[in-house]
C-alpha cells in the first residue's frame, strides 16, 4: 500500500510538473511566434487596460493625423494659388504702367486691354479653385462657387466663410479664405469692378481712372497679405504634425515595453524551458521504470 501511494504521489508530482513546463515552453513559443509577451488579458490586466487606452489614443491620433494632412494640402494648394494671383496681378499692374503712357498707340492699348482681360479671367478660375474634397478654396459656409464674374464685370463672392478644420487637442485652422477678403475692398468695390473700368478706357483710348488703380493696388496688397497669412497657418500645421508624430512614438515606445517579447532573452528562456522539460521526461520515464520494477520484486 505504501509503495502505490509513493507511486502515485510521485507520478501525480512529475505529471503536474511536466504539464506546467509545457505550458511555459508552449507560452514562449507562441512569444517567440508572435513578438508578444502579453497574450491575454489575464497575463497583465494592469498592462492590459493601458494597452487598449493607447490603442484608443492611437485612433484619435490617426484621425488628428488625416485632419493635418488634408489640413497641409488645402493651404498649401490655397496658398499656391494665392501666389498665382499675385504674379498675374503684379503682372496687370504693369500693364497699367504701360498704358498710362502717353506714347501708346490705340492699338497697343487695345493690346494691354487684351492682356488684362486675360489676366482678369485667370484670377477667377483662380478664385474659383476646389481642394481635395471637392470644396472651393475661396468660397463661402456652402459648396457653391466662390467667385461669379457679372456682365459688368462686377465680381459676386460666396456668402459666409468655410467650416474650420479641425487639427487635433480642440485646436483648428481656417485652412480657406473667402475670396471676398482679398479680391474686394472696403467702398464696396472690387477687382473685378476696376479692371474693368481699365480694360474699357483703354480700349475707348481715354485716360485711365484713378480710382481703378487704386483699388486694384489694394487688391494687389490684400493678396499679398492673405498670401502671409497662408503661409503662417500652415506652419502652424506643420508644428502640430510634428506633435502628433512624437506623441505618437512616445506611444508605441510604451505599448512595445508592454507588449513586446524581447527576441533574444524570449528564445534563451524558451531553449532553457525546452531543456528542463526533456530532462524532466526523462527522469520521469527512468524512475517510473525503476519503481515498478521495484514494486514487481
Amino acid at each position: 500500500m505504501s509503495v502505490n501511494l509513493s507511486t502515485n504521489q510521485f507520478y501525480n508530482r512529475s505529471s503536474a510538473s511536466m504539464q506546467k513546463l509545457q505550458a511555459q515552453f508552449d507560452r514562449l513559443n507562441e512569444q517567440v511566434s508572435t513578438g508578444k509577451k502579453l497574450l491575454a488579458p489575464s497575463d497583465d490586466s494592469v498592462g492590459y487596460q493601458r494597452l487598449q487606452g493607447i490603442n484608443r489614443a492611437n485612433a484619435d491620433g490617426a484621425q488628428d493625423l488625416a485632419n493635418v494632412k488634408l489640413a497641409q494640402a488645402t493651404l498649401q494648394q490655397a496658398g499656391s494659388s494665392v501666389t498665382s494671383m499675385s504674379e498675374r496681378l503684379q503682372r496687370a499692374s504693369e500693364l497699367v504702367i504701360q498704358g498710362r503712357n502717353g506714347t501708346n498707340s490705340p492699338a497697343a492699348k487695345q493690346a494691354i486691354a487684351t492682356e488684362l482681360a486675360s489676366i482678369m479671367e485667370s484670377i477667377v478660375t483662380l478664385a474659383n479653385g476646389k481642394d481635395a474634397r471637392g470644396l472651393p478654396l475661396f468660397g463661402g459656409k456652402d459648396d457653391g462657387p466662390a467667385v461669379t464674374a457679372g456682365a459688368t464685370g462686377a465680381l459676386g463672392f460666396a456668402e459666409g466663410k468655410a467650416a474650420a478644420m479641425p487639427i487635433g487637442d480642440g485646436q483648428t485652422v481656417e485652412a480657406t479664405v473667402n475670396a471676398r477678403e482679398f479680391l474686394a475692398v472696403k467702398d464696396g468695390d472690387d477687382l473685378g469692378t476696376a479692371m474693368a473700368a481699365i480694360i474699357a478706357a483703354l480700349r475707348a483710348d481715354e485716360p485711365i481712372p484713378d480710382g481703378a488703380v487704386d483699388t486694384l493696388n489694394t487688391v494687389a496688397d490684400q493678396v499679398t497679405a492673405t498670401q502671409a497669412s497662408l503661409g503662417a497657418r500652415e506652419v502652424r500645421v506643420d508644428l502640430q504634425a510634428a506633435q502628433l508624430k512624437t506623441a505618437a512614438d512616445d506611444r508605441e515606445m510604451v505599448r512595445a515595453d508592454i507588449e513586446d517579447a524581447d527576441p533574444t532573452e524570449t528564445i534563451v528562456q524558451l531553449q532553457k524551458t525546452m531543456t528542463i522539460l526533456q530532462a524532466t521526461q526523462a527522469s520521469f520515464s527512468k524512475l517510473s521504470s525503476l519503481s515498478l520494477f521495484s514494486y514487481l520484486r
